[in-house]
This record gives structure tokens, sequence and C-alpha cells, in this order.
């Protein structure tokens, strides 16, 4: 029977099962819709509704560029390039034949980054013996070499690409400079409008205005872009401390290589930034073992790829700031600094005196300024609108009581640091720490430990305005319609526009002399007269066509040596001076006589020559002299360069020394090295004499 097997009539009852087998179940009735397989489909089925087909692959594509167009930090580069080439401005506006605040450093500079990208093309083990300094070795290493820009110095040739190629990385330095200190404050926890205010504070504070001329200091932003990644990377902030589900590796050793490109362009900035890292590293290595203990159910704090980041990356760090640091220790010049750290020291004063290129302070503080020693490496004022934020912010702010106190400790240490030796002579603070250094490596100015300062002044105006917004939103809540309405608006952008406004600039832009056509066939190693500690930057750059050995070049760090060269050959042509320029290695001397009035060479094209063994050729321009004319080779056509000529006594048109504005009784950099008293003196190679400070200032 069926029941007694448990089961119970057709297809659509109920099933029943038997106590042994568990209580009973309902089976599935077949549903109007179903039908037998032989029977053909229902028709009115291809009026149902049918599933909608998923994106394709383009679409997807699409949709994720149209988001990442539109992504917050998008809009941040849009911004802050534009504002680059606004706040910069007339930077763009003739590329190819001006240069920022002056054509010495820049120049320059111009040259380094063209020399990068030329050698590690051509022969990369010659990185560092480059065409200047003849015959010095090592002579890439006097002075930040700007190695992280190598890449871009590969496009192009001429000093026309390579001022085009400065006037770019100019503007895309500031840009960085806001992209970077915007992405740190939003990691740490302030509003948009809150960061937009310490970007614009820290991107364009005052003081930096006065170094517009080094590239090497403006290229900061790698240093808070580098910050911010590392935090996001170990899912920091300071309002919310560490979230493991925030945590990413990618992100982390991100922060690790753009640190180590920062590191590539210079020790200037580089060498602090490696302080900095350190103190998070030994953060770290407190923290996780505390954590650890305290916690031991949320174990293991990073994870093992954050943990393989953060001991991969640092190693990376080092290595690359060990390999452009041996040359440097090696280099005959490097001899320590502290003769010239004393000199550059600013007085606490000077934190509140603006640089001759503010267009807002530097007519005001003309005065003050010229109680510095040095205004151009001395006017360090980031700000008053700053100032009064980050007071404000102190008292009023997202952060908390202690993250202030934190703030306000490592602001009063950074700027002990600034002072150099002029807080207790610098024995416990400055000297101790950069004193033993060699002069190359770019520890003898303290005031560009500025940056740290403006950066933490930024931090805390930041949790301040962040703070006021919080408070205007709240109280907008209560009220009909709930949100802030324009004039709030409005009122939480006025510090925004205060300081921009305050890092408003007059930076000159001066044309940048025309390259001698002699230039591109001349061959070295040559001397170009006259020659002098500014003049020969552009010289410099003038030479990255061939890149030919020449004894010309300037850069602060070989400024005695340099100085020896000038003055030996201030009596050209002579006996002894030509016996010096063999003794060098020199076969060609470059006589430009539009540029020889008011120096030692003035009539230095009409000498005979016959009885020194030398021969000359007179173009229009220029006169040649070989020292040793090659066998069976015709002489080749001079060149037509600029001269050590002071400015302001040439009519080469060679701008003033950077910083020092338009003030009166301000002097060009003395240190040229060109005394017609000395002629007859000759101070053969690797004998040096003392240089003042002066001689080797705004490198």
């Amino acid at each position: 029977m069926a029941a007694a097997a448990g089961f119970t009539g057709g297809p659509s009852s109920e099933v029943g099962v038997s106590p042994e087998f568990g209580p009973a179940v309902k089976l599935k009735e077949p549903l109007p819709s179903d039908r037998p397989a032989h029977v053909p489909p229902d028709p009115w089925r291809a009026f149902a509704s049918a599933p909608e087909r998923g994106p394709g692959r383009i679409r997807r594509g699409l949709r994720v560029l149209g988001r990442a167009l539109i992504h917050e930090y998008a809009v941040v580069t849009y911004i802050a390039l534009a504002m680059a080439v606004a706040l910069t401005w007339p930077a763009l506006q003739y590329p190819l034949h001006t240069l920022p605040q002056d054509a010495a450093d820049p120049a320059r500079q111009a040259w380094q980054v063209a020399w990068g990208g030329h050698i590690l093309l051509t022969d990369p083990v010659k990185l560092w013996q480059s065409n200047a300094f003849f015959p010095e070795v090592n002579s890439f290493a006097f002075g930040d070499s700007l190695l992280g820009y190598a890449p871009a110095g590969m496009l192009g040739a001429g000093p026309l690409a390579a001022t085009l190629r400065y006037n770019i990385l100019f503007v895309l330095a500031h840009a960085l400079l806001l992209i970077g200190s915007y992405a740190l404050v939003r990691q740490l926890g302030a509003g948009r409008t809150g960061a937009a205010v310490a970007a614009v504070a820290f991107a364009y504070a005052p003081w930096r205005l006065a170094q517009e001329g080094h590239l090497d200091i403006i290229s900061a932003g790698g240093i808070p872009l580098a910050l911010a990644m590392l935090a996001r990377g170990h899912g920091w902030s300071m309002r919310r401390g560490f979230r493991r589900t925030h945590r990413s590796a990618g992100w982390a050793a991100a922060g690790w290589l753009v640190a180590a490109w920062q590191v590539s362009l210079g020790f200037s900035l580089g060498l602090p930034f490696l302080g900095v890292l350190g103190l998070i590293l030994l953060g770290l290595l407190v923290r996780v073992p505390i954590r650890w203990w305290r916690r031991p159910v949320e174990r293991p704090v990073l994870g093992w790829r954050l943990l393989a980041t953060d001991i991969i990356g640092p190693l990376i760090v080092v290595g690359v700031a060990a390999l452009i640091a041996l040359p440097y220790f090696k280099s005959s010049g490097a001899s320590t600094a502290i003769a010239e750290i004393k000199f550059f020291s600013p007085p606490l004063r000077s934190l509140l005196i603006g640089p001759a290129e503010s267009r807002i302070w530097g007519g005001p503080h003309s005065v003050p300024r010229s109680s510095l020693a040095w205004p151009a490496e001395m006017s360090l004022l980031p700000g008053f609108v700053l100032y009064a934020l980050a007071l404000a912010g102190l008292a009023f702010s997202i952060w908390t009581l202690w993250q202030r106190l934190f703030l306000l400790a490592g602001l009063a240490g950074t700027v002990i640091l600034t002072l150099g030796t002029n807080f207790f002579d610098g024995r416990w603070t400055y000297l101790p720490l950069f004193g033993h250094l060699p002069a190359s490596v770019g520890s003898r100015i303290p005031g560009r430990l500025m940056l740290w300062v403006t950066l933490l002044l930024a931090v805390l105006a930041a949790g301040a305005v962040a703070e006021f917004v919080r408070r205007a939103d709240h109280w907008a809540e209560h009220r009909i319609p709930p949100w802030p309405g324009p004039w709030l608006r409005a009122a939480t952008m006025i510090p925004l526009v205060l300081v921009l406004v305050e890092g408003w600039n007059s930076t000159a832009h001066p044309v940048v002399p025309d390259q001698p056509t002699s230039m591109r066939t001349i061959t070295g190693p040559m001397l170009v007269l006259p020659t002098g500690e500014l003049t020969d930057q552009t010289v410099m750059l003038w030479s990255t066509t061939r890149f030919q050995r020449m004894a010309n070049g300037a850069g602060g760090f070989a400024a005695g040596r340099q100085a020896d060269l000038r003055r030996n050959v201030a009596a050209f042509p002579d006996q002894a001076s030509v016996a010096y320029l063999k003794t060098r290695g020199v076969t060609t001397v470059l006589l430009l006589r539009g540029y020889v009035t008011g120096t030692p060479w003035e009539r230095a094209g009409d000498v005979p020559v016959d009885s020194l063994g030398i021969t000359r050729e007179d173009l229009d321009d220029a006169v040649v002299f070989r020292l040793s004319p090659p066998a069976n080779q015709p002489q080749q056509p001079g060149s037509n360069q600029p001269g050590s000529n002071q400015p302001g006594i040439n009519p080469s048109g060679f701008p003033n020394q950077p910083g020092l504005g338009t003030q009166p009784g301000q002097g060009t950099q003395p240190g040229q090295g060109t005394q017609p008293g000395q002629t007859g003196q000759v101070i053969l190679p690797g004998q040096t004499q003392p240089v003042s400070p002066l001689q080797t200032a705004g490198r």
C-alpha cells in the first residue's frame, strides 16, 4: 500500500513521510507557465521583459575614465596647473627665450638637466664628469644635480630646448607643490577648504619667491606628496588614527618611490627629508610592538605586504641617496661649510621680513631687508595670514589638543634649526646635524629649512579653517534651507583669497642671451673670455649643443678654484697666462669682443701673440686663440659668449644677483676674481686661496 510506504497520491498532492523519515514536506507544484517538452514555446514569451545586457569592456573603460577625470584629485590637478601657469606668469609667455628671476642660476640648472639627460643616453659611466669646470673631476657634484629631472633632459638639444624645458619644469614644480600639500592635509583629516588654504599657503609662501631662481628648492612637491602616500598606505590620519581597512601596500610603495625621486633632485632639501623619513620609521618601530602588546586580538598591525614594503622602500631610498652622495664626498671641494653656515644663518627677525620679489611686501620691507647679511636667503616670511591662521589653529581646530601641542613642538624645533648658528651658536642644534657634511651636499644654508616651518604652519591653519567650515555647516543645518547660503560659503573662502594674494609675486623674467653661432661647432678643451661667477652660468647653458669640455663653470662649490683661474688669466694673452692654461690642458681660448668692455680683457684682442707660441684668428665678433694648433687641421671659427663683467658695468645685459631685487644700495655678487692688479701672479692647478662666503652665495 502506498500510504504504508510513506507516500500519498498524485503529482500535485502533498508528500507524507513516516515518522522514522522525519516531518512531512510539500513538493513544488508545476507552474502554469511550465510547458511539457514536446509542446512548442509560448509565443507570448516574446513580449516579456528580458534581462538587461551588461556594458561591454569599452563602455566600462569609458565609465572608469569619466569617473577618474572628475575625481577630486583630478580636479585639484587641473586647478593646480592653472594656478601654476597664472602665478608664475610670464614664465610660459616666451618660454624659449626667458628664465625666471635671472639668467645666472636658472641657466646653470637648465644646463644640469640637459647634461643629465644627454650623458645618460650617450655615456652613463661619465655622469659625474661634466663638460664644465675642466679639468676638475666629479664636477657634476658641484651642487644639487637635479638628477631626477634627467628623463626630461633626454628630450631636445641645445640652449633653446634647455630653456623651454626649464620653464616647463619650473611651472610643473609649483603645481606639484600645491597637489602634494593638498593631498597631505586631506589625508591628515582636514576638509577640502582647509586643505586648499594649506596647499596655497605652502606652495606660494612669500619666502619662496626669493628662491624662484633655484629649481632645486622650488622642486619640493615630492615631500608632502610622499608623506601623503605613506600615510594613505598605512591607513593613518590625525583624525581617525590607524584603520586596518584603509591600509594599502601599493600606496606605501608609491610613497617610498616618490621619496627616492625627491632625494635624487638634490640634498639641499633631500637631506632633511631623509631625517624626517627616519623619524617616521622610528615611530613605526616603536608603535607596532606596543600595538601588538596592547591589542593582541588585532594582530597583525601592518600585514606582511605592508611590512615588506616598509623594509624594501627605505632600502631603495637609502640606496639612491648613497649612490648620489658618493661623488659629493669624493669631490676635491668636499670641505665642511661651518663658516658658510654661520654666514647664512638668519636672525629671528627674518621670519617677519618678506623678499624683494613679493609684490605685497617687497617695497614695505625694503628697509628691514637691508639689515640682513644676505637678503636672498634670509627673507623668510611665510605670510602674515598664515601666521594668524596657525595661531587661531592652536585654540580653534579640528585637531585634538595633544596633536596641536605636538605640532607646536615640531614648529619650535624647525624654527630653531632654521636659525642655524643664531640659536646658541648652533652647537646643540644645526651643527651636530649638518656641520660635518661637505659643503657641496647643500646643507650650508639653514634658511631653506623654512619649508618645514611653513608645512607645520599650514597644517595648523588647515585645522582652524576646517573647524570654521564645520561650525558653519552645523549652524546652517538649523535653518531653512538646511545648507550654507552663498554669503556663508563666501566667508569660508576668505582665508584662501588672503593667502593667495599674499603669495603674489613680482619676479623678473629676463631674456637669455642668444647662443653664439660658433658654440655649435667649436671643440674643447676651451676657455671662454671674459669669464665670471655669474656669466659663466650662461656659458654653461650655451654648451648644451655639443657639451664640449671647457674650463668655464660656476655654481658655488668650486668658487675658490674658479677664482684662481680668473685671476691667472686676467692678463691673457701673456706668457704666464698661456703657460697656466697649458698646465690645465686648455687648447683654445675664445675672446668675445662684444662683452669685454670694462674687463681686464678689453684690449686682449689687439695684443700681438707671435712671441707667445700661439695663433690667433680674428672673426667678426670674436677672437680665437689656439694654444696648441692641431696638425693638418684648419682653424675652427670662434665663439661669441658673455663675459664676467659686473652687471651695471658691462653692456652685456646680464642681470643682478637673485634675491636682491631693485633695492637701492644693494650690489651684485662679489667674487668675480678678475682683478687687474694681480695679472702677473700664477697659481698652479690644485692651489686655491680663501674664498668669502659671499662668493658662493645663492647656490
